[in-house]
């Protein structure tokens, strides 16, 4: 399935499983007039343990067929593991192309942050990321920034989205790491570093110690990539897009059923 040339190029949005569903739904608002292919690397799913040469190579494999059979007008790469990876690689690869990259929101939660603690809660690949270091040292030096990588919370995530049960001891035992007390402050923003993750955010503030701001990127993400693609005069919403495709060729029924309650054909 292939872009017809007469309409509108429709957007792209890639992440490691179901989580940039997150991103869709906000650049859906945004971009009415567009049609949207989602793209889950459920095959490769999940990232965060992934060796960084092969999940940069896989990814770059991915788009180089992507690119060709959707023929997008933007790639939002939904994703923190793999855009603090491979962003830079992929515009190196695809220069005729526009990525919008997803990154742990560390600038807006040093700039919101009242206490000077901030926690970010992400996999353990976004952690050691030296992109997620660099925006520490760049925009949270007068913060304690404390970094969680999650190694299970984006599988739960996955199960509880689809609407598996998780145990709350569980789920408290991934999070429980992002509240810091020091010097009589408290830990008062957690930035969501992972797409998967605001799914969740009702549950985190049910188990949270006390509260704090759960930083979603997803409407900034959304923002920008509308202001990279063309309004134009009386658009039509395209009927042949809005589907999602999965890497491994086969979503379970749950998935399925998920992607109808977002407007999309699996």
């Amino acid at each position: 399935m292939t872009a017809p040339t007469n309409e509108l190029k429709p957007v792209l949005v890639f992440d490691s499983g179901i989580g940039g569903l997150t991103v869709l739904r906000e650049a859906r608002v945004l971009m009415p007039e567009r049609g949207f292919v989602y793209v889950a690397d459920d095959a490769g799913f999940p990232y965060g343990g992934w060796e960084e040469q092969a999940l940069t190579e896989r990814i770059i494999g991915l788009f180089g067929k992507l690119l060709q059979d959707y023929d997008p007008e933007v790639c939002i790469i939904a994703c923190n593991t793999a855009f603090t990876l491979v962003g830079a690689d992929l515009r190196a690869a695809f220069p005729q192309m526009t990525f919008v990259g997803t990154v742990p929101a560390i600038k807006p939660a040093a700039e919101r942050t009242r206490s000077g603690l901030v926690s970010v809660l992400a996999t353990p690949g976004t952690v050691k990321r030296a992109y997620t270091r660099d925006l520490i040292q760049s925009f949270a030096q007068q913060c304690h920034v404390r970094l969680v990588g999650s190694e299970n919370l984006a599988r739960m995530a996955e199960a509880y989205i689809r609407g598996e049960a998780v145990s709350d001891e569980a789920v408290l035992a991934e999070i429980d790491q992002c509240f810091v007390e020091k010097e009589g402050h408290k830990t008062d923003i957690v930035v969501l570093a992972c797409t998967h993750y605001p799914f969740m955010a009702n549950l985190f503030r049910r188990l949270a110690p006390w509260p704090v701001d759960w930083l979603d990127p997803a409407e900034a993400i959304a923002r920008r990539a509308r202001t990279l693609v063309p309004l134009v005069a009386d658009a039509v919403h395209p009927n042949n897009f809005d589907f999602a495709v999965f890497t491994s060729g086969n979503p379970d029924f749950a998935t399925r059923r998920l992607m109808q309650g977002f407007g999309l054909r699996a």
